[in-house]
């Protein structure tokens, strides 16, 4: 126990790392390349941004077919594998000289996806941790927004430097060089036991109101939260910062999701996702309403403090709140069917946006985002009320 006390915080930080180039250097690399892929490639800038729409909607399909290599091979052969094809993938897309190289490109990039980002990553860590999962997957997640903290300045440089083609060719070389080996060498050489399905039991069904419910709250901020992540520095381009002070500000975001979960990973024995994710999703709106009023510079930096800590509660809250609406027995069939629908909602998100923000401007994405933000507050208000209800019905009847 004392040594997997000693390793845990050494190889989660090692996995973090992984997954910050990973999520860097495929989903958030047009977030710095796109204007200039475009004017390379001929495409507008909407199409651009349309590939990790590709690499997402290609993702969502592939989970399944890939979940059935995790429990064959373990996680150490396929995200080793998964993140040597997201390389090809960049490379392609790196020496892409029309739209269909390019969206080839994020095809494999998908494919790839699938075995190697978040979800791949936390049955990594479940083979390793073995009974200490929980733990470990909790602590992964404290460090999940530094991708474009680490990313988007390192692109940014190389793309002034050496273009966006040499950029997104040391995104490929960063995979193999530090996120595949970290892969191979720190994860289970093969997987721990796993339960029988027949020892498990029945799994009860979901209550379906409050999975419709938890489904389209989770599905309306992640189009917001998923749509900004890419369109951010645009966003604050067109509320008038320059370019390098855009870039500076939005690369702050990843600091202040990372605060949010240190904050939320500690006050997880005092209140519980239900509680902290609607605190998150009030909070969304607000930082907007920062936007709308303010301007420049210190507009920009507020929205950023409350936009990246609402932001950042909310992804975590979006992975944990099954666990309080549904028994364990019934979490992973409630996780597998929300994969599909939240997964393809967040790949329109980045396309949406760039078209709102290239065609009405940054003042309609910003009302069209609050819109949909408060949407989903009133869809978890809604679920947290129905949910105590439901709860102190409950309670009368377990005590007799």
């Amino acid at each position: 126990m004392s040594e997997f006390r000693f390793r845990l915080p050494l190889t989660i930080a090692a996995f973090a790392l992984a997954q910050a180039v990973c999520w860097g250097m495929t989903f958030n690399l047009p977030a710095i390349t796109s204007s200039a892929m475009a004017e390379a490639l001929g495409l507008p800038y909407p199409a651009v941004m349309t590939g990790p729409t590709v690499m997402l909607v290609t993702m969502a399909f592939a989970a399944v077919p890939c979940l059935r290599l995790f429990e064959r091979h373990g996680a150490r052969l396929v995200m080793t594998t998964g993140t040597m094809v997201a390389a090809l993938g960049l490379a392609t897309i790196a020496c892409a000289g029309a739209a269909w190289t390019y969206f080839a490109g994020w095809l494999l990039v998908g494919l790839a996806g699938a075995g190697m980002l978040t979800t791949a990553m936390q049955i990594g860590v479940a083979e390793w941790a073995g009974a200490r999962a929980r733990q470990a997957i909790g602590a992964l997640l404290i460090f999940g927004g530094l991708s474009t903290t680490l990313s988007w300045p390192l692109l940014g440089a190389l793309q002034s430097a050496f273009g966006w083609r040499a950029a997104t060719l040391t995104g490929a070389a960063l995979l193999l060089v530090i996120a595949a080996p970290i892969y191979w060498l720190l994860l289970a050489r093969r997987p721990a036991d796993a339960a029988k399905p027949a020892d498990a039991g029945p799994v009860p069904p979901l209550d379906r109101a409050a999975f419709g419910l938890l489904a389209f709250a989770s599905a309306a901020n992640g189009i917001v939260t998923w749509g900004f992540s890419l369109t951010i520095i645009t966003l604050f381009e067109g509320r008038g910062l320059e370019h390098g002070t855009a870039v500076l500000i939005a690369s702050f975001i990843g600091v202040t999701a990372l605060l949010a979960r240190l904050v939320d990973f500690a006050a997880g024995k005092r209140w519980n996702s239900l509680a902290t994710g609607l605190a998150a999703a009030a909070a969304l709106p607000l930082s907007f309403a920062v936007l709308i009023i303010g301007t420049g510079t210190p507009a920009a930096i507020g929205f950023v403090v409350v936009y990246g800590l609402a932001s950042g509660v909310l992804a975590v809250a979006r992975s944990t709140m099954p666990l309080d609406l549904f028994s364990a027995a019934a979490y992973a069939r409630a996780s597998s069917m929300l994969a599909l629908p939240l997964n393809l909602s967040f790949a329109c998100a980045p396309p949406l946006f760039a078209a709102i923000l290239s065609g009405p401007g940054s003042n309609a994405a910003l009302w069209v985002a609050t819109g949909l933000s408060l949407s989903a507050l009133l869809s978890l208000a809604v679920l947290v009320l129905r949910h105590r209800r439901i709860s102190t019905l409950r309670a009368p009847a377990e005590a007799d």
